[in-house]
């Protein structure tokens, strides 16, 4: 019994070494020309330049937050950014058919490896919405502060450091601002992006705030309206007829009782519901949005399957308590976000932790998953992580959203670190990014 657990053990020790090794044997390129990049004079005066136009950068995500970028209603941010662009040196940058900002920015290899550093620039807050800036015991307060006015100056920032500095890579970056992140914008942005650029090797977003935290999951997600229809009538005359509002609330008890995985971690809400016409009527219409994500596209097609089901037959309940036919219902998907997964081991979220370990030294960087715009490059096989732009903050999709400038600088040194070690440094390294065929 001894020799067998003295085997086993051995046997554990081995499986040990072998993985570690395949880690360090994954680490090593990512730690040489990590290393190689930070002996670079102009990157150091890049990191340096970073902490000092912190104060401005700050400034900067202010004034981004107090341009509005309501769902579909992104342009005038999108001018400002335009121009932003064009002034620190993208003279290229332009709009594209959907409403992006993009602006390319050569390398030395002719075109290839190409990575793209986005942010999004639209926010959950409907039209109308007060974005004024306020500050109350050393926090930034405004919706959409965090989400993603810091990502946007981010990335703003890491333009200026580069250009300012003149730091040539290999590989081309090409920088966007997105529109349609959030909500019903169902990733517009960067679902036409890669319509139109088939010639992408790597993404990279800069959304949320905290910098050792990596995701590299897509979190996907469904969303569905449902539209419940009767005939509608006087509440006492015309009593006996199905009621739209009725179908709706069987439904919602159905969904309600629904059992979903916690790993992988598979969810579902009935986030709005609206009907009727009166409280003396019998309802003719009813309305509900429904949400359903998952970290596994197979849980959440179960998922979608077994609640579009309890949907229809709510209907059937209905019409059969008033021995009919009258209601009926509509379902029509409102939002489609692909889930996905990139690898630990490649050489996107590889380069991501080791700029992260290099510039906190963090003990230990976080993997998660979210729903970014990550997830559609990752649905498509394209190599991609979001990253945070730096700081503090909490109350996210609030209109009580705040901002903490804690060491705030480190989110653009991150992101152009973790760029340049993916796209090479001139006359240093070759990109890590490979080349998709």
């Amino acid at each position: 019994m001894i020799s067998f657990k003295l085997s086993v053990f051995a046997a554990s020790l081995a499986l040990l070494a072998v993985a570690s090794s395949d880690e360090t044997r994954a680490q090593a390129p990512t730690e040489a020309a990590t290393t190689a990049i930070l002996a670079n004079a102009k990157i150091a005066k890049a990191f340096t330049d970073i902490k000092d136009d912190d104060a401005r950068a700050l400034e900067e995500q202010k004034r981004i937050t107090e341009i509005p970028a309501p769902p579909y209603k992104e342009r005038v941010r999108g001018e400002y950014l335009l121009k932003r662009f064009q002034e620190l040196g993208l003279k290229d940058a332009a709009f594209d058919s959907e409403g992006n900002v993009i602006a390319l920015r050569k390398g030395t290899g002719g075109g290839r490896p190409r990575l793209v550093v986005s942010a999004h620039q639209d926010t959950v807050f409907p039209e109308g919405t007060d974005v004024t800036v306020k500050e109350k015991d050393g926090l930034v307060l405004a919706p959409g502060i965090g989400d993603d006015s810091r990502g946007l100056a981010a990335l703003l920032s890491m333009i200026q450091a580069l250009n300012t500095n003149q730091i040539s890579t290999v590989g081309d970056i090409m920088f966007v601002a997105t529109v349609g992140e959030e909500e019903l914008g169902n990733l517009r942005g960067v679902k036409a992006l890669f319509r139109d650029h088939k010639d992408i090797d790597g993404f990279i977003s800069i959304d949320g705030l905290g910098i050792t935290r990596v995701v590299n999951q897509a979190t996907g997600s469904h969303r569905y309206e449902m539209i419940f229809k009767g005939p509608g009538g006087h509440s006492f005359q015309e009593f006996g007829l199905p009621s739209a509002n009725h179908a709706l609330g069987r439904a919602i008890a159905k969904i309600a009782e629904l059992q979903t995985p916690s790993e992988p971690r598979t969810t579902f809400t009935v986030g709005t519901v609206s009907g009727g016409t009166s409280v003396n009527a019998i309802a003719a219409e009813a309305r509900m949005a429904v949400d359903m994500r998952s970290n596994s596209t197979e849980e959440l097609l179960k998922l979608e399957a077994r609640l579009l089901d309890l949907v229809k037959d709510a209907v059937v309940d209905e019409n059969k308590r008033w021995n009919t036919d009258k209601i009926s219902v509509e379902i029509k998907m409102i939002g489609d976000r692909p889930a996905g997964i990139v690898a630990e081991d490649s050489p996107i979220v590889q380069a991501s932790q080791r700029a992260i370990t290099v510039l906190t030294r963090a003990p230990r960087v976080t993997f998660a998953g979210s729903s970014t715009d990550s997830n559609l490059a990752m649905s498509l096989g394209i190599p991609a992580v979001t990253i945070g732009g730096g700081g503090e903050g909490g109350n996210w999709h609030s209109r009580n959203e705040w901002y903490k400038p804690v060491d705030a600088w480190l989110g653009p040194q991150n992101a152009l670190l973790t760029a340049v070690v993916l796209t090479g440094l001139d006359g240093a390294t070759q990109p890590l990014l490979k080349t998709r065929k």
